[in-house]
């Protein structure tokens, strides 16, 4: 980093406490870059090199720039001068994060440090702001696993040598990008991220919502997702707890959340927006200083490229099949066994459909599937089981399925196989070579058999039918009338009741307020006992509860969340006298300091808040 700026020095003065001589007093400012664009961050540093007692760093106010943080360092050093006598240096380092709030010629003013005999100044620096963001620094590039679910090597697709698909893309990473500091809610903003700017039709790109903040957090109340129209998604992360990782963003210190992670499947080519997500987030540490603040994350764009003619199948995929044996008798039936495994949205796979050889029946397979997500990225397998019986002796092959798919990190078509499966099939323990098929029971694609002939000629005619007398019609039944009646005289009576309940309750009202007065007064009887265990805390929680569950009851309100002021007008408005509502707001602050402030434990205190809690009960007009 070069110096601009310029250093001021003073003679060195002898210290009291040894023969050590103090260095000579340096003061100047610099900057890391004198171009930079309106979007970019730079640093400013003011550095003092052993000040005086009592001098005071007066840090530049630009009106053209902003001060997004600052920070302070200190070093010590020791050295042999001229003559052998040693020095002593101290170096004073502040570090300001700027940014330009307009294009142009600018100037950071001057600093100054103010001592008991001058004041020195250091020179003013000039900094040529152009609009948008100069290109950052590229990033050094970490390893990746080499598989692409991230585990052991080759699983699930053997060693590492016979993966066909090589190493896997980068793993996406949430943080990888600085997020741009908005201009207002430095402290705290949220930023949307997609891993890569452009993707096949297909293909995965993942969507983090991120939480940027400088100020502590309770947490998330609500979180609205943006309308993935033209996307299919599905949830990689929804954490229940938040988790910060501390990040430097254009030289400002934040703690990094992850609020949402989704995997994205764009289903047409073009290009496709992506609305802001919305959070109602809380700040603070203690609940009576926590502020609820509202955040709209940026909007975003994704180009997405079609797909070559002819491609389906997006992913990187393997197809393997099994059998549970290949040497059988007559009748016995065959389990085979279909397994798709890969990389991708494993529900737009298409698998190929199995040709048996007509010697075999077919039954409708069972299909199973299970997605998996490691390490962000999305993929599963799914087995396809067919039953086959053959209807005949003799050796047969099962033809070998192969799978087309369409790579997105290699960009080309790929083809997937599995082997052909010899079947020996022997005659049964009755001798027989060939099966007849059932008449009810028709595999898989045949239609079922119609006017079938059996050895003695045409099936003989069911008649399975019962004959009995016809009834009278419901109308002319004695019953008929009463049944007709009974709904709507059901109905009036359901009406009388909640009629007649709605009238006792409004009735009521009065005394329930009452009833809810006197509960108050006996959560005054269980705060003293507390009192009395020397339960403290508990005890004025008590009386607070118990008080405001009065004013409830008598204010016909609810006034949990009210203010001091509020809670006062609610009661001028009730016709309450002054002495009683400045004995019930005194009671409220006595709670409030019984909790949270040392020294209100004692007997006394705690005596004094609850005669006046009952004072005030007790006078309530």
């Amino acid at each position: 980093m070069a110096r601009t700026g310029s250093a001021l020095a003073i003679t060195a003065s002898l210290l009291a406490a040894g023969p050590a001589l103090a260095a000579e007093l340096e003061f100047y400012m610099t900057v890391d870059r004198n171009k930079v664009g309106t979007e970019d961050t730079f640093r400013c540093e003011i550095v003092v090199s052993n000040a005086p007692e009592g001098a005071v760093v007066q840090f530049p106010t630009p009106a053209d720039f902003e001060v997004l943080s600052r920070s302070e360092s200190t070093q010590m050093s020791y050295s042999v001068g001229p003559g052998g006598m040693g020095q002593i240096k101290q170096v004073r380092k502040f570090t300001l994060v700027m940014r330009a709030n307009r294009a142009g010629a600018l100037t950071i003013p001057p600093a100054g440090l103010q001592t008991a005999a001058r004041t020195y100044k250091t020179d003013a620096i000039k900094v040529e702001v152009v609009p948008g963001r100069l290109a950052p620094e590229p990033r050094p590039r970490q390893p990746q696993a080499a598989n692409p679910f991230g585990l052991p090597p080759g699983f699930p697709f053997g060693d590492e040598d016979d993966d066909p698909f090589g190493l896997p893309r980068a793993l996406p990473d949430p943080f990888a990008d600085d997020p741009a500091i908005p201009r207002s809610d430095s402290d705290l903003f949220l930023r949307a991220t997609l891993d890569r700017p452009e993707v096949f039709v297909g293909e995965q790109v993942t969507l983090s919502i991120l939480i940027y903040s400088r100020m502590d957090l309770m947490g998330v109340d609500s979180v609205t997702m943006p309308k993935l129209e033209g996307f299919l998604s599905q949830e990689i992360a929804s954490p229940t707890n938040l988790h910060a990782e501390d990040r430097v963003v254009g030289g400002v210190r934040y703690r990094a959340y992850l609020l949402r992670s989704k995997a994205l499947f764009p289903l047409k080519p073009g290009e496709l927006n992506i609305e802001a997500a919305e959070a109602d987030i809380a700040s603070g540490v203690y609940p009576f200083s926590q502020r609820k603040l509202h955040r709209k994350s940026n909007t975003l764009a994704l180009k997405v490229k079609p797909l070559p003619a002819g491609a389906t199948n997006v992913g990187r995929w393997r197809l393997s099949s099994t059998v549970n044996q290949s040497d059988i008798a007559l009748g016995e039936p065959v389990q085979l066994k279909v397994i798709l495994e890969g990389r991708g949205n494993l529900k737009n796979v298409t698998l190929p459909k199995l040709e048996a050889p007509a010697s075999f029946r077919v039954f409708d397979p069972q299909q199973t599937e299970k997605s998996s997500i490691k390490n962000n990225l999305v993929g599963g397998t799914r087995t396809v089981e067919y039953v086959l019986v053959p209807q005949q002796t003799g050796r047969f092959e099962l033809p070998g399925l192969t799978l087309e798919y369409f790579d997105p990190e290699s960009q080309q078509r790929e083809k997937t196989s599995t082997d052909p499966i010899t079947i020996t099939v022997r005659p049964a323990g009755t001798g027989a070579q060939a099966l007849t098929v059932p008449a009810n029971d028709t595999p898989q694609g045949e239609p079922a058999a119609r006017n079938q002939l059996v050895g003695g000629g045409l099936k003989s005619l069911r008649h399975t039918a019962r004959f009995s007398e016809a009834h009278a019609v419901p109308w002319r039944q004695p019953f008929f009338l009463p049944l007709s009646i009974a709904p709507v005289a059901l109905a009036l009576a359901l009406g009388l009741v909640s009629f007649v309940r709605t009238r006792a309750g409004q009735e009521d009202e009065v005394s329930r307020r009452n009833k809810q007065a006197k509960a108050a007064r006996k959560r005054l009887a269980q705060a003293e006992k507390l009192a009395a265990a020397g339960s403290t805390i508990e005890f004025y929680a008590e009386v607070d509860k118990a008080l405001r569950s009065f004013l409830e009851a008598r204010l016909s309100q609810n006034v949990t969340g009210l203010t001091r002021p509020q809670l006062d007008d609610a009661m001028k408005a009730a016709t309450v006298s002054e002495a009683v509502r400045a004995r019930v707001l005194g009671v409220f602050e006595t709670c409030d300091l019984g909790r949270y402030a040392p020294g209100m434990g004692d007997a006394s205190a705690r005596r004094k808040a609850l005669e006046d809690a009952v004072h005030a009960m007790e006078v309530w007009p």
